[in-house]
């Protein structure tokens, strides 16, 4: 039997969760509609589901919070879509640097919801099945540098924190996983969030960049992240666990 998508949707607004999960099942997904984060994660630790919608404006624990706590746990590599009344920025960026994959700003057209889904899904499976971020709590050595996962930043040779935006984490965590192994745009293009991914499908070299800086790499002869013609870029540095010293 094939396999239907299954999306859960997390809104405290009722007329929304059943627009949007009547619209899902018409075009063919499973839809699961609850209310509240607490339901939520009861629905979670029993069920699967391919995509989690999340209302940022809910009483009690928001999208926000909920959004933090799921790239936390076990359903961390789940995409997620945001849906936020507020037009501000600062939203739109918090929700993306927690972890979701894309926003929706309401009121939407239901249309356009469907088509952001299959986009978000689409862009998750372009990565092969082993392709992880890193688990939460390890300090992973390379070359001169110590990446810490819980702090989420960048240690150097003298132990000093080099912050690391959300979409540099993210691609740093995908280098280190698979060290010494060619990734393709692709495949760096999952780690870039909502419209973000707008700028850097037509520049994924751009993030590149950004996080060669921060690992102080010449661009001209680099050390660290090497560009392969044709094909992509490679962390050139083995990896090793360490521990905190």
């Amino acid at each position: 039997m094939d396999h239907v998508d299954h999306i859960l949707i997390v809104d405290d607004d009722r007329e929304i969760r059943e627009l949007v999960s009547g619209y899902l099942k018409k075009n063919g997904l499973r839809a699961t509609a609850v209310p509240d984060g607490r339901q939520m994660r009861a629905f979670l630790d029993t069920d699967s589901v391919d995509l989690i919608i999340l209302d940022v404006m809910m009483p009690g624990d928001d999208g926000l919070v909920l959004c933090r706590q799921l790239r936390a746990g076990k359903h961390k590599a789940t995409p997620i879509l945001m849906l936020t009344a507020r037009n501000e920025e600062t939203d739109r960026i918090i929700g993306l640097e927690l972890g979701a994959d894309d926003y929706l700003v309401k009121p939407f057209a239901a249309r356009e919801l469907l088509a952001r889904i299959n986009a978000v899904l689409r862009r998750t499976r372009m990565l092969p099945p082993n392709l992880q971020v890193t688990e939460t709590g390890r300090l992973l050595k390379f070359g001169a540098w110590h990446l810490d996962t819980v702090a989420r930043h960048l240690l150097d040779e003298d132990g000093t924190a080099i912050a690391l935006s959300g979409a540099e984490y993210r691609l740093l965590c995908v280098f280190v996983d698979h060290p010494q192994r060619v990734l393709n745009r692709d495949q760096l293009l999952n780690l870039t969030q909502g419209r973000e991914a707008e700028i850097f499908d037509r520049s994924i070299d751009l993030l590149v960049s950004r996080l060669r800086q921060r690992l102080r790499d010449d661009a001209r002869e680099p050390a660290y992240i090497k560009t392969v013609c044709s094909e992509g870029y490679v962390l050139s540095m083995p990896v090793e666990l360490s521990e905190p010293g």
